[in-house]
């Protein structure tokens, strides 16, 4: 008695067999990324696959059609494995990357930073509008409301922020309680009823003289130290001081820590703000949040009470219409900023003057815009007792 032959499977098989195909590169099945296009099936159980790869050369090309082929072997009705390959063109690459940047953000794995706490990110689309010192201003200011506040120096190159909160001891690693290997305990300063955590590569050389010559991925790797390795603790805040730019670390950024809230800094010339949309694309794209804008040296105001707009004006409330979102405010050019920077005494810890106002207002904003981790019960169960209403019940307890 002689067995029935197999018959060839469907097409629809073909593809449920190949989403076991990982791109190695970009983390996703080669179906759901649309690398898999044309699937043909003979009678005689003869597969043929249309694959199209990002790159003609990609150097994964080996891989890739050897796990096609061992997936799709595994299927008695198949006879043969033929891979007809192709290259995206730019608009099929761009919808790949986009697809391969949405599984990395739902697929990230945990960091040291606690669930509670709320992370903004002050980027910028290019340096010299004052990021690190509204960093470090907002962090105090934060802090002066009595949240502790998680300080992550991002910018590795260019880090600044140890002499702009006047942090300058080095960093140390402990072996906490049960802990399988050391921690790096953040530096701390008490900010009235607040307390400062940072963490910074200007704490881990000899001064802030010298020169880290990282290439990008050594740059990604201290992030994601930084996230991983680090003893944070219970934080309310982590802002992270980015570097200029949308290069190795942002991108990083988002797929490490994709929950992330982007708050755009940018000064009032509209040159400025037509860069800082960089920054606002790169959160778009990696399916990050813009919390808001804050435009820095807005204007001057003379001894004699004249004010100037020395760097142009406009272009934060620009930018933020361009993006759709709020402009959380502006902080005026004013000495007292940059000498605060240099002294470790940021305008905004005790400073009276209206840079430290629109930094203590800023602040204000961003806890009132914050849902504690705790109310979301209460969300939930207010939503249910609306429903109960709506349906003329007594309110579920």
């Amino acid at each position: 008695m002689t067995s029935r032959p197999v018959p060839p499977p469907q097409a629809d098989e073909v593809r449920d067999l190949l989403r076991a195909v990982i791109d190695p590169e970009l983390g996703a099945n080669i179906v759901d990324l649309g690398m898999a296009t044309d699937v043909t099936v003979s009678a005689d159980g003869v597969v043929t696959i249309g694959v199209k790869l990002t790159v003609k050369g990609c150097p994964l090309r080996a891989q890739i059609k050897s796990d096609i082929e061992s997936r799709l072997e595994t299927h008695p009705g198949v006879s043969k494995v033929k891979i007809d390959w192709g290259e995206m063109n730019a608009q099929e690459r761009s919808e790949v990357m986009t697809k391969a940047r949405w599984n990395a953000r739902e697929n990230a794995g945990d960091t040291a930073v606690p669930v509670s706490a709320r992370v903004l990110a002050i980027a910028s689309g290019k340096g010299g509008v004052g990021k690190s010192s509204v960093t470090a201003n907002l962090a105090v200011a934060l802090a002066a409301q009595g949240r502790t506040v998680g300080v992550l120096d991002a910018d590795i190159w260019g880090f600044s922020i140890p002499r702009m909160l006047g942090m300058t001891d080095r960093l140390e690693a402990r072996r906490l309680d049960g802990a399988e290997r050391p921690r790096i305990i953040p530096n701390e300063r008490r900010v009235g009823g607040g307390l400062l955590k940072v963490v910074s590569t200007g704490m881990l050389v000899d001064d802030e003289g010298t020169a880290l010559m990282w290439r990008g991925l050594m740059l990604t790797k201290a992030v994601e130290q930084f996230l991983n390795d680090v003893h944070w603790g219970d934080v309310d805040f982590l802002l992270i001081d980015m570097p200029p730019g949308t290069g190795d670390v942002q991108m990083g950024l988002a797929r490490m820590l994709p929950r992330t809230d982007l708050v755009i800094v940018t000064t009032p010339a509209v040159s400025a703000q037509k860069v800082a949309i960089r920054a606002a694309d790169m959160a778009r794209r990696s399916f990050l949040r813009v919390a808001g804008v804050i435009e820095n040296m807005s204007n001057f105001t003379c001894e004699h009470g004249s004010t100037y707009a020395l760097f142009g004006e406009g272009g934060g409330a620009a930018l933020a219409r361009e993006i759709g979102v709020d402009l959380l405010g502006q902080v005026p050019i004013e000495n007292a900023v940059a000498h605060g920077s240099d002294t470790g005494e940021p305008v905004a810890l005790a400073g009276v003057s209206p840079a430290a106002e629109a930094f203590r207002d800023i602040a204000k904003k961003i806890i009132a815009a914050t849902v504690p981790a705790g109310e979301m019960a209460g969300c939930s169960a207010r939503l249910l007792e609306s429903v109960d209403v709506a349906l003329g019940k007594k309110p579920s307890k």
